[in-house]
């Protein structure tokens, strides 16, 4: 089977944005009141996901997509710890929703309700309601909650052993992937995620994150922003900090996404880390709804950059499925139950 590691809740209904613009604007002070979640209809829900995210599935010949929260919209630089934790427990709730209705074709991934207060306490009682409670099988772990400036400490930092226990007690993994930008120097999709991917790899070699947590798992998406395209950099910068190689340093436990938009940046990435630390997705639907007028095909159909590696059967597997079940073991147990 063809699993998507890297899939958003990207069509969301009306009613749901209309509610968060309404939070937003009373957190900021220009609204007149609180306003209540309206609820969104299962209909409504269904029909979203139908015509985008089931119907690309189908016809680009994907089998399963991880699906998770906007993450532009996750806001963490706006509001106070319990904005976020309501924000988060409703769009996780959406995803669950939607898991539950369409089993066979999705898993969630969870939004944590991190915070310009830096309290993880939230964060961790969610990150447990949605494994436990909901059946989720990850999360998404913004780096910069201040939503491009750094207010928060390096991923290695003890700040986060919190977080990181957690997810090796629950065994789920965890996915790189920031918010919103608040500055206008850095576009959000096409600056501040590939910044943040490459900040992040970095943050890992400076650190010895892995000696605490062995069995912890991280996914650095969009290919892994610079990394490997700059690989000898950081093995130098590597050996100048007297840290091993990355291969030992890193790559038991950090793995990328094929959220590469052309064929030579796949060849790269293929080349570069290897098919053992690479994980098949396409952020349906993601940064780029366009038709590659290259191609023909849209820039986020990445399977077809894959096929056109001409793989061998094994290998294809490990991209497309096996890696996947390996960094995600609860879907895997999940699968399993499915007879997948």
């Amino acid at each position: 089977m063809i699993i998507d590691c890297h899939g958003h809740y990207t069509s969301e209904p009306q009613d749901h944005h209309a509610f968060r613009k309404a939070q937003v604007e009373f957190i900021e002070g220009t609204g007149d009141a609180m306003p209540a979640y309206p609820g969104i209809a299962d209909d409504v829900l269904r029909a979203t996901i139908e015509q985008n995210q089931l119907r690309l599935q189908r016809e680009r010949g994907t089998d399963l997509t991880i699906l998770s929260p906007r993450a532009s919209g996750m806001g963490h630089h706006i509001g106070s710890a319990s904005n976020n934790a309501e924000w988060s427990r409703i769009s996780n709730d959406l995803i669950a929703r939607i898991v539950d209705m369409f089993p066979a074709n999705f898993a969630g991934v969870c939004q944590l309700p991190q915070s310009m207060s830096g309290d993880l306490k939230p964060v961790l009682a969610e990150l447990e309601r949605c494994v436990v409670e909901l059946g989720f099988v990850g999360c998404n772990l913004n780096p910069d909650p201040s939503g491009g400036f750094w207010s928060a400490p390096p991923i290695h930092d003890r700040y986060w052993y919190p977080l990181f226990e957690k997810l090796v007690e629950l065994q789920v993994p965890a996915m790189i992937h920031v918010s919103g930008s608040c500055s206008a120097c850095l576009h959000t999709t096409g600056a501040h995620y590939i910044n943040a991917d490459t900040a992040v790899f970095m943050q890992l070699i400076q650190g010895d994150l892995f000696s605490a947590f062995p069995d912890l798992k991280l996914i650095i998406p969009h290919g892994g922003g610079a990394a490997p395209y700059h690989w000898g950099r950081y093995r130098g910068l590597a050996m100048m900090l007297d840290r091993p190689g990355l291969g030992e340093h890193l790559l038991r436990n950090v793995y990328f996404d094929s959220c590469v938009y052309h064929q030579a940046g796949i060849d790269t990435l293929f080349r570069v880390v290897g098919p053992s630390n690479i994980l098949f997705g396409s952020e349906l639907l993601g940064a780029v709804k366009a038709i590659d007028p290259e191609t023909g095909f849209s820039f986020d159909d990445t399977r077809r950059y894959i096929d056109a590696l001409s793989l061998d059967e094994a290998v294809r597997q490990a991209v497309f499925e096996g890696n996947a079940r390996k960094v995600y073991p609860r879907l895997d147990t999940r699968l399993k139950a499915q007879g997948r």
